[in-house]
């Protein structure tokens, strides 16, 4: 019996030939999985750095175009700021270039006369004294109404409103430079001669406006 003939094998002989001997190998499907995470995570990570780097581009010019655009509108709110701010120019006539024509449209008497004769001692020239015309007798519910043509408006009509309070101005289309009051049935009297000089001064001084805020 053969020493590599192992017991109870009745005394036949195996003989082992060959070179080659059986190796453990790492199956080949579990490499393929890791390659295919190992891509994926390369692949993840460079479409989240191109996204990050999209952002960045976009996001500053948005933000850029945003801050000037902000930029420009508080410069435009500053200069509107500024010409609302600014006084009218020039000074308002005096009352001794103006010419009042006084009309009573209530059905109280003489106070047409009266109120005349209160402008003139305010230095006002003073035209027609009566009656309002149809237009206006016995239709102004108000202080009264004072009227002008279209170039009084900036000067003319707010020197005579200096003297009657709440008093309605309006304009037409007549040519000569005369001024109507008339009165009206809320009319009681003039403002105050001190009253109404002070409002003559602010006129002709206006206090000056605080300056506008430019900070943006």
């Amino acid at each position: 019996m053969s020493m590599l003939t192992p017991p109870g094998m009745g005394g036949k002989k195996y003989r082992i030939t060959g070179d080659r001997y059986p190796r453990m190998r790492r199956p080949r499907h579990r490499r393929r999985i890791a390659l295919t995470l190992l891509a994926a995570a390369c692949v993840l990570g460079l479409a989240g750095w191109g996204t990050l780097q999209l952002i960045d581009v976009f996001g500053g010019k948005s933000n850029s175009a945003r801050a000037a655009q902000g930029k420009k509108h508080c410069q435009d709110s500053a200069k509107a700021a500024t010409a609302q701010a600014a006084p009218a120019a020039g000074k308002p006539p005096a009352p001794a270039t103006l010419t009042v024509n006084v009309y009573n449209a209530t059905p109280r008497s003489g106070l047409a006369k009266r109120t005349a004769d209160e402008l003139k001692k305010r230095g006002f020239k003073i035209g027609k004294v009566g009656n309002a015309p149809a237009a206006y007798d016995k239709k102004i519910k108000g202080a009264g109404i004072l009227l002008g043509p279209k170039a009084a408006t900036d000067g003319p009509l707010k020197v005579l409103a200096t003297q009657l309070a709440g008093a309605e101005q309006k304009t037409d289309d007549r040519k000569s430079t005369d001024l109507d009051l008339i009165i009206g049935d809320g009319f009681k009297d003039l403002a105050p001669q001190q009253t109404a000089a002070k409002s003559l001064g602010l006129l002709a001084h206006p206090s000056p406006a605080p300056a506008a805020d430019t900070r943006c």
